[in-house]
């Protein structure tokens, strides 16, 4: 796995062999658990689920052998709340392959392997590694501190191990077709393939696997249709979901756009879970920034000030930056709260809220003065009509 470069695909891009590598070398006292993230909540990702829905076998034979990787006899897959059908076809086929005896003590294979499907609740934070396993424990979904990571004290207090759904179920392959093969697509520190989900303003929205590195209008234009009035009429588009900043139309933004890790963090944004948001110029951005800062309004967990308090305050600014009833001055005083929010919390998810309106700040002040302007031109009496973005 450490020679093929995987790295995790459920946002953070974490290498999955060295991830690996922290479990203990022997199994002592405390058992070793495997724990697949299945609570897929990040808006305009849908990913994990077609693996679940369509090829959940697949899912299964990569939990067995990184449980073999890790010397872990039990593994638990924690299923999103909304996913009922899914977690139907993902139990069917775990039942399927215990009637098979390809996991369950006395195994075919010889590794002792079970295996139990866990229902959430449909909290996004429970997506948070260690929320996720306070939630599988029966305590409510809130981030632990730390250290001591999950290798050493994770699920019951034992050294677990947690990896997203793709991850897992890219193992079988990368294991069939050896390390070599799967660090031969894509380009250096960013090798294998990606399930990309388009959405918005394209012409055929879907989810299509694509090798990494492959640039933005490549993807679009190929498997997407493009964008819905053609290229130019792109404004800008969030390349890993919503937590990710935006990236602008232009030469030296979309244009030249790579969807790797690597690329992404190049634009000063990040791949995260490649759910690709598409907008033209139709799009209301300053309005979709603060329907997003509402989203993480709502989830935050509460355990940190920063994040519980500042989630409110950023979308109340912008929903009154959005209609220009602000001063040109909270402009600066909301990335002020953006970056006392950021690096400021237990968990990332403070992370993940905050750059969303950086990127709003970063790419599109101009925008936000002009509505102000307009907004103050029209308080004092002048009875122009403000043209408004339709939706």
């Amino acid at each position: 796995m450490k020679a093929s470069g995987q790295r995790g695909r459920g946002g953070a891009g974490f290498a999955t062999g060295l991830k690996w590598s922290f479990m203990p070398k022997q199994v002592g006292e405390r058992p070793h658990y495997l724990v697949v993230n299945a609570d897929e909540s990040e808006p305009g990702t849908c990913k994990d689920r077609e693996i679940m829905r369509h090829d959940p076998h697949l899912l299964i034979e990569g939990c067995l052998y990184a449980g073999a990787a890790i010397a872990a006899n039990t593994g638990y897959i924690y299923i999103r709340g909304e996913f009922v059908r899914e977690r139907e076809r993902l139990q069917a086929a775990i039942d399927q392959a215990y009637e098979a005896r390809l996991i369950g003590k006395n195994n075919v294979h010889g590794w002792d392997f079970d295996l139990y499907l866990h229902h959430g609740a449909g909290a996004y934070i429970c997506g948070e590694e260690t929320a996720l396993l306070e939630s599988l424990e029966g305590k409510k979904g809130q981030p632990r501190l730390k250290p001591p990571f999950p290798a050493n004290m994770g699920l019951y207090g034992c050294p677990s191990t947690v990896n997203n759904v793709e991850t897992i179920a890219q193992v079988p392959d990368i294991l069939r077709r050896g390390a070599a093969w799967f660090a031969g697509i894509g380009r250096q520190n960013n090798t294998g393939t990606k399930l990309f989900c388009i959405s918005g303003h394209v012409e055929r929205p879907c989810n299509v696997e694509e090798a990494m590195g492959i640039p933005l209008r490549e993807l679009i234009e190929r498997h997407a249709g493009g964008v819905r009035g053609g290229w130019d009429n792109l404004l800008a588009v969030i390349p890993g979901g919503s937590s990710m900043p935006l990236v602008p139309a232009g030469p030296d933004q979309c244009d030249s756009l790579l969807m790797d890790f690597d690329g992404c963090r190049d634009k000063k944004s990040a791949l995260g879970t490649a759910a690709v948001i598409v907008m033209d110029k139709t799009a209301d951005i300053v309005k979709a920034m603060a329907r997003i800062s509402y989203f993480y309004k709502h989830e935050s967990c509460g355990q940190c000030t920063p994040c519980r308090e500042g989630m409110g305050w950023m979308w109340r600014v912008l929903t009154r930056m959005a209609e220009g009833r602000a001063q040109k001055r909270e402009i600066d005083a909301l990335w002020e709260v953006t970056t006392q929010i950021e690096g400021h919390t237990i968990c990332a998810f403070g992370d993940g809220a905050a750059w969303p309106v950086q990127g709003l700040l970063r790419h599109f002040r101009p925008e936000i003065e002009r509505r102000i302007d307009e907004y103050t031109a029209r308080a004092n009496g002048a009875d122009e009509p403000i043209p408004e973005a339709a939706e």
